[in-house]
C-alpha cells in the first residue's frame, strides 16, 4: 500500500513538471491567453506567435490562443498561470505589483518624455534584469510588448491637472495609479478592462488612460467627448510564463520557441507604433472627441503635480530602477 502511494505521488510530481500534451499526439501544447481583441497589437501578437509555430514546430508545439478573457479574465490570469490552466500570458505591467514592486516604475506618470525614452530603457540592463524580477513566485519574464502611451480621455477638458478634480476614472489593479489619480483630486475605480467601455457609457466612471488602440478597439471615443494627448504613462506587456513549465521544454524546441518569440516582439512593437498613428487618425476623424493638446508649459504642470507619487514608491521600487529610467530622457 505504502508503495503504491509513493508511486502514485511521484507520478503525480513528474506529471506537474511536464509539459501538457495534445490528447491527439505528443505536441505539448501552449494556451496563450489575452484580454484583448484580436485586432490589436498584443492579439495580433499572439496570431503570430501562433502561425510561427505552427510553421516552424509543427507536431512538436501546438499554441491556442484565447482573445477577450474567453479562457481567463483580468482578475485570475495570473493565478491560472501558476496553476498551470494557462502556459503564456501577455498583462500589462500594472498586474505584477503582486509579485515584484520594481515593475510599477512603469507605472509613474510622465516618468518618459516619450516612447522613444520608453524604448531605450527595454534595451537597457535595467529592464532585462526586470524581467527576471519575479523569479521567486514561479514567473518568468520572456519579452516586452508594446501597446504605446497612455492618453485621458473625459467627460470634460483636461488642460491642467485641476480639471481632472471630482472626475472617476477607471484603473487598473495598480496602487501606482491609484496615488496618480489621487495626486489631481480625481477618482480611480478599479475596473477589469473588459468592464472599461460599459463603465464610461452608464457613467460609472467619467473618465480612463489608455493607448489609442485601446480606445478605438473598444470604441470608448464614442462615450469620452474630450481625449487629451498626455502621452503620461506606459500600457506596455510583459509576455510570461511560469518558470517551471518553460524549463520543463526541452532545450532545443525552447531555444527554437524564444526566437519565434524575440521575432513577433519586433513585429508587435513595430505595429503598436503604428496601430497607434492610425487610431489616433480615425479617432478624431470621426469627429466623436475633441483633441486636447497640451504646450510643453501645461505638460509641465501635470508632471510636476505627480513627482510627489515617485517619490512615494521611490523606496519600493528602488531609487536605481527609477534613476535608470530618468536617464532615458533626451533633456537639454
Amino acid at each position: 500500500m505504502f508503495k503504491s502511494c509513493v508511486a502514485a505521488l511521484v507520478a503525480g510530481l513528474c506529471l506537474a513538471s511536464t509539459p501538457l500534451m495534445a490528447a491527439e499526439g505528443d505536441a505539448i501544447v501552449i494556451k496563450f491567453a489575452h484580454v484583448v481583441a484580436d485586432d490589436t497589437p498584443k492579439g495580433k501578437g499572439a496570431l503570430l506567435f501562433q502561425k510561427l509555430t505552427h510553421e516552424r514546430l509543427a507536431g512538436k508545439v501546438k499554441v491556442e490562443v484565447y482573445p477577450n478573457s474567453t479562457l481567463v479574465g483580468d482578475a485570475d490570469e495570473m493565478q491560472a498561470l501558476l496553476d498551470g490552466r494557462v502556459q503564456l500570458l501577455a498583462p500589462s505591467l500594472s498586474k505584477f505589483d503582486k509579485y515584484t514592486k520594481k515593475l510599477q516604475v512603469f507605472d509613474l506618470p510622465f516618468l518618459f518624455d516619450d516612447e522613444a525614452a520608453v524604448d531605450r530603457f527595454q534595451k537597457r540592463e535595467m529592464s532585462r534584469e526586470l524581467l527576471r524580477s519575479m523569479a521567486d513566485s514561479g514567473i518568468y519574464g520572456l519579452a516586452y510588448w508594446n501597446n504605446g502611451l497612455k492618453q485621458l480621455s473625459a467627460t470634460r477638458a483636461l488642460v491642467e491637472p485641476k480639471d481632472a478634480a471630482g472626475l472617476a476614472f477607471r484603473i487598473q489593479n495598480s496602487a501606482v495609479l491609484e496615488s496618480q489619480f489621487s495626486a489631481v483630486a480625481a477618482k480611480p475605480v478599479r475596473l477589469p478592462f473588459s468592464e472599461v467601455t460599459k463603465s464610461l457609457q452608464s457613467g460609472v466612471v467619467q473618465g480612463a488612460e489608455n493607448p489609442w488602440s485601446n480606445i478605438a478597439s473598444q470604441q470608448m471615443h464614442k462615450f469620452q467627448p474630450y481625449i487629451t494627448e498626455s502621452n503620461h504613462g506606459v500600457l506596455n506587456y510583459m509576455v510570461v510564463t511560469s518558470s517551471s513549465f518553460w524549463t520543463s521544454i526541452p532545450f532545443a524546441i525552447r531555444s527554437e520557441l524564444e526566437g519565434i518569440l524575440l521575432e513577433v516582439t519586433q513585429m508587435v512593437n513595430r505595429e503598436a507604433a503604428a496601430l497607434n498613428r492610425r487610431d489616433r487618425e480615425r479617432i478624431l476623424a470621426s469627429g466623436s472627441s475633441q483633441l486636447v493638446t497640451l504646450t510643453p508649459e501645461q505638460r509641465q504642470k501635470w508632471r510636476d503635480q505627480m513627482v510627489p507619487v515617485w517619490k512615494a514608491y521611490e523606496e519600493e521600487i528602488g531609487a536605481d530602477v527609477i534613476r535608470a529610467a530618468l536617464t532615458v530622457n533626451r533633456r537639454r
